[in-house]
């Protein structure tokens, strides 16, 4: 038997895709989810073999909700379904990922399960930046082998260090495979380069201190770390505070 989770935000899709498993036999439903952030939680819950997945969801869509799946330890594989005009789903043919065009029949779905595969994070990144979507509301990062999704509101500042980027929030500090050029460029409208290996959320920064070095660094509000701010930066920075100050 194979374990499948169906993911979409309309019930009666969910519905029709039950229907359609019924009818192949040797697939049982373990759990069902309308968001992407439900897709995560399921995942962990339920062990899926494979997941039928809607791409257009509100808030994390299925594309950004693959690419979290897809960094667990033994991730399931992954179809998504759609209801995008042939022509939209070019990017998914030539990237060999399996899809299935709304009204899904039960021949293609069969056939799809057959020959369903892992993705992988190539693929899945490829995809994603084919996407026009907005900046994330939350970043998915892995503790203890599950998946966290952090509010962006709650992240102070990003930091690379080698091939990690640290992740601080006011309690917690986490470890993201994400570059900090990618993650500056999404949100720019939030986040402040101050240095070449960080940035800093505007909303969370209380002013300029020195270090016991007397280099210039960020101060927080309500938090003890110091970033230092590179020479290059600095007179942005400033400014920036600056304007901040007046607003």
């Amino acid at each position: 038997m194979m374990n499948v989770l169906i993911v979409d935000d309309e019930q009666l899709a969910r519905q029709r895709l039950r229907h359609l498993l019924s009818g192949i036999g040797e697939h049982v439903v373990v759990a069902e989810a309308a968001t992407g952030e439900q897709a995560l939680l399921k995942t962990q819950q339920s062990s899926p073999d494979v997941i039928l997945m809607d791409i257009r969801m509100p808030g994390m869509d299925g594309l950004e909700a693959a690419r979290y799946i897809n960094r667990m330890d033994s991730p399931p594989a992954i179809i998504f379904t759609t209801a995008y005009s042939d022509h939209a789903m070019s990017a998914f043919e030539s990237h060999a990922v399996d899809y299935l065009l709304k009204p899904i029949k039960q021949g293609r779905l069969e056939q799809a399960l057959q020959s369903a595969k892992r993705l992988t994070r190539a693929q899945l990144n490829e995809l994603q930046s084919n996407e026009e979507s907005d900046s994330r509301k939350k970043i998915c990062v892995k503790t203890r082998g599950s998946l966290e999704l952090i509010p962006v509101e709650e992240i102070l500042y990003f930091k690379a260090d080698q091939k990690y980027v640290t992740l601080r929030t006011f309690d917690h500090e986490y470890l993201i495979e994400e570059p900090l050029k990618s993650l500056e460029t999404e949100f720019e409208h939030l986040f402040i380069r101050v240095h070449r290996n960080a940035i800093v959320a505007e909303a969370f920064v209380n002013g300029i201190a020195k270090n016991e070095q007397r280099h210039p660094c960020i101060q927080f509000k309500d938090v003890d770390d110091l970033l230092e701010i590179s020479r290059r930066h600095l007179p942005d920075i400033r400014k920036k505070l600056k304007s901040l100050s007046k607003s």
